[in-house]
């Protein structure tokens, strides 16, 4: 079968996506990814077919020029995708004003680019079905037109269908600004709305029941695996540790798209240098040209594979992005979680709550309070014995070339 993939041009977005397109290669299946011209590149250097679509857009270069928006996205889930954490937030006030405003601000932003050049395509490739995530409604706007089978596919928690599904269980007719605009579009390409371009026909899901949210929706479970673009093992990396490995690893998202760092890196490493650890501390060249001093116990890289660098480590600090959790976690390693953005506080919460780790929020990440999360890390085996389950839960998952079957399957049942 034919398989288009859709997505904006996020490249930690698309990684999630890339051993599942190959899994479907390797099944001898054709697959494209479409996504805006700018973002070609990196399709290609993970060895998949681009098809460049639309106009480039930068979501991220417009918030530089709104401080006000910068911070707001800086702040955790924003409404309406924080009822899906908090459902008491669930009001037809606190979802129709977060709806009416994302829709405007966020989803359009991202999809207008696409949207014509995608279902262009479509009509022209033909693809049996498309798989898009969840914030490329442009996707599912292309598989109505064409009457192809369409499925998301998840990067993190459920938010964006949880949040969808409290929405429609309100009890106050009213706009509904989400359906509105899709409408439009479906209209456009000879279709009509169906709650299908929000959420999904059917939904793969790469994270563990321990950490998942979910709506009431068809879900196809599938194991995360670790794809972070073209990276080569160190030789430093092939020796074992002489002391106990802690990594520190913040993410690309608070530098590439946003002005730095929420915690004070060198604080951290000078409260960590007098442990009697190794630390490997994953840093642009800018951020480690502006420290003031390295501790001897430190190690810095711009960039080391997480799933090689984890592999050696007796605890790992990091932002709490879904694949840096997720790909950690497939070793059974105690972490901490320092996060700042969007999904990142929410994921922290859940990981910590299963007694795997410990979250600090990044305002209150001092030096000396995550020396004290470290040592407790370190010192305290259950930490690791509750990470060695969530990293069984994941093993038991199926792998992508595993889920490739049930795919198949189901959109032979979506197509029309």
């Amino acid at each position: 079968m034919r398989v288009l993939f859709a997505t904006c041009p996020d490249k930690s977005t698309f990684q999630y996506l890339v051993p599942l397109a190959w899994a479907l290669r390797t099944a001898g299946h054709d697959v494209r990814v479409a996504s805006q011209p700018r973002f070609a590149g990196v399709i290609t250097q993970a060895g998949l077919t681009a098809v460049p679509v639309g106009r480039d857009s930068d979501i991220h270069r417009a918030l530089e020029n709104a401080p006000g928006e910068q911070v707001s996205a800086r702040a955790g889930l924003p409404r309406p995708y924080d009822a899906a954490i908090d459902p008491s937030l669930a009001t037809p006030e606190h979802l129709r004003a977060g709806y009416d405003h994302h829709v405007t601000w966020w989803h359009k932003m991202d999809n207008l680019p696409l949207i014509s050049q995608l279902v262009a395509y479509a009509r022209h490739w033909r693809p049996d079905l498309i798989v898009w995530e969840p914030r490329t409604f442009a996707g599912s706007i292309a598989a109505k037109a064409i009457g192809a089978a369409h499925a998301r596919m998840l990067w993190s928690m459920d938010v964006f269908g949880v949040t969808r599904q409290l929405y429609r269980q309100l009890d106050a007719p009213g706009p509904d600004p989400l359906a509105e605009w899709l409408t439009r579009h479906a209209r456009e390409y000879g279709a009509d709305f169906s709650e299908d371009m929000v959420t999904g026909q059917f939904t793969i899901d790469q994270l563990p029941v321990s950490l998942r949210i979910a709506a009431d929706l068809q879900y196809v479970p599938m194991r995360h695996t670790p794809y972070g673009g073209p990276a080569t093992v160190p030789s430093w990396l092939r020796t074992p540790p002489r002391k106990p490995r802690v990594a520190l690893t913040l993410g690309l998202t608070a530098t590439e798209k946003f002005a730095g760092y929420t915690v004070d890196i060198g604080q951290i490493l000078d409260a960590l240098g007098h442990l009697r650890i190794e630390l490997v501390a994953t840093l642009t060249d800018k951020t480690r040209a502006a420290l003031p001093r390295i501790p001897k116990n430190t190690k810095i890289v711009p960039y080391v594979p997480l799933q090689d660098l984890a592999a050696t480590c007796t605890a790992v600090i990091h932002h709490a992005g879904a694949a840096t959790m997720a790909t950690t976690s497939l070793h059974g390693i105690p972490q901490l979680s320092i996060p700042y953005h969007f999904d990142q506080p929410a994921l922290a919460t859940r990981f910590a709550e299963h007694g795997a780790g410990l979250a600090i929020d990044s305002a209150r990440a001092t030096g000396p309070a995550v020396r004290e999360a470290v040592l407790a890390l370190l010192n305290e085996p259950h930490f690791r014995a509750n990470a060695q389950k969530i990293r069984d839960e994941m093993l038991a998952m199926p792998s992508p070339n595993e889920i490739v079957p049930r795919l198949e399957e189901l959109t032979a049942a979506h197509q029309s």
